[in-house]
């Protein structure tokens, strides 16, 4: 896929962040379009259907928090990647952001080659338009990887990214243990610094959608996939 395909939308109450940003993604070829607030942002993602969104939290009439989960009920927009771009740089800050849906949280002030090879770094994740579908089965459960879709008995459940990444290294090797370390450099890499917290937030999250007896924990080191009906 060409830089000029590839769609962006930037979400950011500051008119020199909207500018300098914005110049900074044009000059790589990506169509870029704005918004300064959530509720126009929600507007503007289902009208330009962006491949990326730059979100940010402190913004008037809906926050950023608020913008990412409506964003993520939207059939239409259920691909689309979501990183918050925000001078929010505490623990509680990026765990509520993960939680909402993103797949990345990027703080400011960054420097802007430094931003435009993040956002880079992000589209890699993108699918190709000749990959082939690729799905896999273990027990109930169908992992389709080109649509980021899970079915269980025949349910029909989407994922976020990083969830699906998560759900996917875990049933890679069902019943083995996953240490947290490599979880980390796995699904997260060197994309964004985050804690132990933002791991358990996906587990949890994934318990819920999936089913809490897949998911073991072993303390002090980290989880592992368990179909049902199996030791653990």
């Amino acid at each position: 896929m060409n830089s000029s395909d590839i769609k962006i939308l930037l979400v950011d109450d500051e008119p020199d962040i909207i500018e300098i940003v914005g110049y900074n993604l044009r000059n790589e070829g990506y169509q870029v379009f704005t918004a300064n607030n959530g509720q126009e942002a929600i507007k503007a993602a289902k009208k330009n259907n962006p491949h990326l969104i730059l979100l940010d939290i402190m913004m008037p009439e809906m926050d950023g928090i608020e913008a990412c989960e409506k964003i993520r009920k939207i059939s239409s927009l259920e691909n689309v990647l979501i990183s918050f771009l925000t001078a929010r740089g505490e623990d509680y800050s990026q765990v509520a952001g993960f939680e909402a849906g993103a797949d990345d949280y990027i703080t400011k002030p960054i420097k802007p080659k430094v931003l435009v090879s993040k956002v880079k770094s992000l589209l890699r994740r993108l699918k190709t338009e000749n990959e082939s579908v690729e799905t896999f089965t273990i027990g109930d459960i169908v992992i389709d990887r080109d649509e980021y879709v899970v079915y269980k008995a025949g349910t029909r459940i989407s994922l976020p990214r990083k969830e699906f990444e998560l759900f996917s290294l875990l049933t890679s090797k069902p019943g083995k243990v996953f240490k947290r370390e490599v979880i980390l450099d796995t699904v997260w890499g060197n994309e964004v610094v985050v804690g132990g917290r933002t791991i358990d937030v996906h587990i949890r999250k994934l318990r819920e959608k999936i089913g809490d007896n897949h998911f073991k924990t072993v303390k002090g080191v980290g989880y592992k996939f368990v179909l049902e009906g199996a030791d653990t």
